[in-house]
């Protein structure tokens, strides 16, 4: 059996500003920053063999956190990446159903047909992230990990987990920065054991559309 802790990055600059950022390499901002602490206490006894992250920026900001008690290196893989949005990049949202309507309608909407103008469709991610998770719990038979990412593409990922086709992708809640969800891996199938737990923070936060 394989446990892996998926968290979402903290709070990023990128969040704070109302940008869409995808693979915008941005980091942390000051509220982020102040999330880190609770996430470290919250994994302080949790065991943990190994920890993964997207290389971007505010992912492993947040795996530094996760691993602060474990004292474990960050461990980056490409396929940890949030969605690529191609001419989505570090626009403002405001910006988006403006420029984009019909394609903004798609992303709001969770919709499968969703693909980021000159940039990933949701089915690219769905299918990536399902790759990378699966390759990290099968390189960690018998162990527990956690696995940092990002909001959309943990969104897929979970659906996928979950046994969903990506067309059901809006029945699955958007994580919140620095939430928690466990998953098991035995014997070739997958558990979900949680999802968004972010009781770590003390505090209601409403969810928002998809802010990546």
């Amino acid at each position: 059996m394989t446990r892996i802790y998926l968290v979402r990055h903290a709070k990023s600059v990128g969040n704070t500003q109302r940008i869409f950022q995808g693979h915008t390499n941005l980091g942390l901002s000051a509220e982020g920053q102040a999330q880190l602490p609770q996430l470290a206490e919250r994994f302080r006894d949790i065991p943990l063999d190994g920890i993964y992250a997207s290389p971007l920026l505010r992912a492993v900001q947040t795996a530094q956190a996760v691993g602060h008690y474990h004292k474990l290196p960050v461990q980056t893989r490409e396929g940890l990446y949030e969605i690529y949005a191609g001419r989505w990049e570090a626009k403002a949202f405001a910006e988006l159903p403006v420029l984009y309507p019909e394609a903004w309608r798609l992303w709001s909407e969770a919709d499968a047909r969703f693909c980021a103008p000159d940039g990933e469709s949701l089915v690219q991610v769905y299918e990536r992230m399902a790759k990378a998770v699966g390759e990290i719990a099968a390189q960690n038979e018998q162990k527990s990990v956690a696995v940092v990412s990002h909001g959309c593409a943990l969104r897929c990922y979970l659906c996928y987990a979950l046994g969903l086709p990506v067309e059901r992708l809006r029945e699955v809640p958007l994580p919140k920065n620095t939430s928690v969800s466990q998953v098991v891996y035995h014997g070739g199938t997958i558990s979900v054991e949680s999802m968004d737990d972010f009781s770590h923070l003390g505090l209601e936060e409403n969810q928002e559309e998809m802010v990546v």
